[in-house]
């Protein structure tokens, strides 16, 4: 078996381990070790990157291509044609590149990034008709609705080819729908059912999160969970550094006229979920949370910085404050790491 580097050196320790404990004799600690072999270069990595790096090359050729006057006068002809008739050249386009996706997908699954960039293009495709649809029906009701039905598609489309990237392609739309769905209630202002958006956001982002415990129930869609809770936390801890700067203010004027003080309680909101995200990443061994979690707890602290001590406060005194706050904390946790360890 072929393993990075990292995971053989892991696996070589742990073995070299198990010897010394006496739990495996010499010869079977000889035999593990040669049941596999540390791949010196991540081929994987280097497929999975070349095809991100393809889609976005054919973006950048089209958007080349346009600039070409000769190309442009073809774009031209293209654009002069009617919605409908451009609805159904993308609505082929993206048709055929699900077909071709689906065979290669039977005939060759080991390809799979190539796979999923085949698919992926038919997901564009898909998303261009869909907006040509919204163009030729101009109903707002429906505009929503095309959104949410959007969303289910490409969830499914996902789901069914087993593809993370279309996947998580749904769930950004899952995000439009409700920008889209929020503006049409609210007469495209900034509230609805008392929301405003950031705090809608912080609403998507935990109904996410809990999606993504469930979906990692069940042994079909446990391949989608990273990716769902990776959107999840985007949402919410975006929206919530929002909330903790602006508040559920939306009118400039009036959020100029508030002092910073009166929105602490949403900095102690944002600082809360991201200290349980650590917490939780702690216990669950999570590094998705773990790394939201230290990134927008700083991203918290800097911006209070900003907000309160930037002129009132000398900026050696303040980093010399938080340096010694993270060294109590740090010091706890080492004494509560050497209690467990020596219980062991």
């Amino acid at each position: 078996m072929l393993f990075t580097k990292n995971k053989a050196k892991f696996l070589e320790s742990v073995i070299q381990k198990w010897e010394k404990q006496g739990l495996i004799s010499q010869n079977e600690s000889i035999k593990l070790l040669g049941s596999f072999e540390a791949q010196e270069f991540n081929w994987k990595k280097l497929a999975k990157y070349s095809f991100w790096i393809c889609i976005i090359c054919i973006i950048t050729a089209f958007s080349a291509f346009a600039v070409d006057p000769l190309i442009l006068k073809f774009i031209r002809v293209f654009f002069d044609l009617t919605d409908l008739l451009k609805l159904f050249f993308f609505l082929f386009l993206s048709s055929l590149f699900f077909t071709v996706g689906f065979k290669r997908k039977k005939k060759y699954p080991e390809k799979s990034y190539s796979n999923e960039a085949i698919l992926f293009l038919g997901t564009l495709s898909f998303s261009i008709s869909i907006s040509y649809l919204s163009f030729l029906l101009n109903v707002e009701e429906i505009i929503s609705f095309i959104f949410l039905t959007s969303f289910l598609f490409y969830a499914l489309i996902g789901y069914c080819f087993s593809s993370k990237l279309i996947w998580i392609f749904s769930l950004l739309t899952l995000g439009a729908w409700l920008g889209m769905e929020s503006s049409y209630i609210s007469s495209w202002g900034a509230y609805s059912i008392s929301m405003n958006y950031p705090l809608k956001f912080v609403a998507l982002g935990l109904g996410l999160t809990g999606a993504s415990y469930a979906l990692s129930k069940y042994k079909q869609t446990k391949p989608f969970v990273k990716s769902t809770q990776i959107i999840a936390f985007l949402y919410l801890f975006i929206a919530l550094w929002t909330l903790s700067i602006f508040g559920s203010y939306t009118d400039f004027l009036s959020w100029l006229e508030v002092k910073q003080i009166e929105l602490f309680h949403w900095s102690l909101l944002f600082a809360f979920f991201s200290a349980g995200a650590i917490a939780h990443s702690l216990k669950f061994d999570n590094h998705i949370s773990k790394g939201f979690g230290i990134t927008f707890l700083f991203i918290n602290l800097y911006t209070r910085y900003f907000e309160f001590f930037w002129d009132s406060l000398h900026k050696g005194i303040f980093f010399t404050i938080l340096g010694v706050s993270f060294w109590i904390l740090g010091s706890k946790s080492e004494k509560i790491w050497s209690l467990g360890k020596s219980s062991k």
